[in-house]
């Protein structure tokens, strides 16, 4: 149950409501946005909340458990402050969102209804629809390790401890000729083995895509030529000239952690734990059932 301020309290007893939905989002970069359903311009908490963004919004789902609230707002891909280019690049995804319920006539009269942040968002040739979550889909997620032969650290974090800015593990580059919108030929990194980058990292530093990260799905020297294809196509499109810096990959296996990164000590998986073929296992003349590794 919401405590309502006197005044708000007072004017929603009287008949006739002057009532606006205003949403605060905070991206991930740490920008923030104001928007209103209201026709104009409001003002409160120091932070200007925009009408022509055109955002509608739903009613709000709430339950007495600690299932996931939700509400959607709906709104057109015509305000310079969200543009679908921004969507795709994930500028928005899992932003920080306060709902607030105003008084426009009088912008002291309001109160927080909620706060929680941007789950899906789906997107439309004109618009797109944002939900947003209470605070309560952070219970939603997975604690804990999971035993499994392969590694679940992230290559170069606190438990792996490997050095990915070691000039053996990350190269400076530039693309020479884009292929496709994912694949292109670059230059600098003529001295690392085909496939050293396979499952890594690429940083853009210069270019319409700079500061923006991608995973590299392949790393490959044909003739001299080396080749990266991204896992997905930037959302600016990949010019001649654009820089990166590119980080080594590694694909879990403890014979990678040992060939490539000298790093089994750090090796974050169970590599000789049963796998599902112990379970069809059967005895056979010519032995190995004494318990030892397989």
């Amino acid at each position: 149950m919401k405590n309502l301020p006197p005044a708000l309290q007072a004017h929603l007893g009287d008949g006739t409501t002057t009532l606006a939905w205003c949403w605060k989002i905070t991206r991930a970069d740490g920008v923030s946005f104001g928007f209103t359903d209201h026709d104009c311009p409001l003002a409160f908490g120091g932070m200007d909340y925009e009408p022509e963004s055109g955002l509608s919004a739903s009613e709000i789902r709430s339950g007495s458990d600690l299932s996931v609230d939700s509400q959607d707002a709906e709104g057109a891909l015509t305000s310079d402050r969200i543009t679908e280019t921004d969507i795709l690049d994930g500028r928005w995804d899992n932003a920080l969102v306060e709902v607030w319920r105003v008084n426009w006539a009088a912008p002291n009269q309001r109160v927080l209804i909620r706060r929680g942040a941007i789950g899906e968002l789906r997107r439309g040739r004109l618009s797109f629809v944002a939900e947003m979550r209470s605070m309560a889909h952070v219970l939603g997620q997975t604690v804990g390790r999971v035993y499994q032969g392969t590694c679940d650290a992230v290559l170069g974090d606190g438990r792996c401890r490997l050095d990915l800015n070691d000039a053996a593990y990350s190269g400076a580059g530039a693309v020479l000729d884009p292929i496709r919108d994912r694949v292109f030929t670059v230059s600098g990194l003529g001295s690392f083995d085909s496939g050293w980058f396979s499952f890594g990292h690429l940083e853009w530093t210069s270019g319409p895509n700079s500061g923006r990260l991608a995973e590299v799905m392949l790393h490959e020297i044909a003739s001299g030529v080396v080749t990266i294809t991204l896992l997905e196509a930037p959302v600016r499109a990949v010019a001649g000239g654009n820089a990166f810096t590119i980080r080594a990959g590694c694909d879990k296996r403890a014979e990678t952690c040992t060939a490539k990164f000298s790093n089994i000590l750090n090796f974050r998986g169970f590599p000789h734990i049963p796998g599902q073929d112990a379970v069809v296992r059967y005895a056979t003349a010519d032995g190995g059932h004494e318990g030892a590794v397989l």
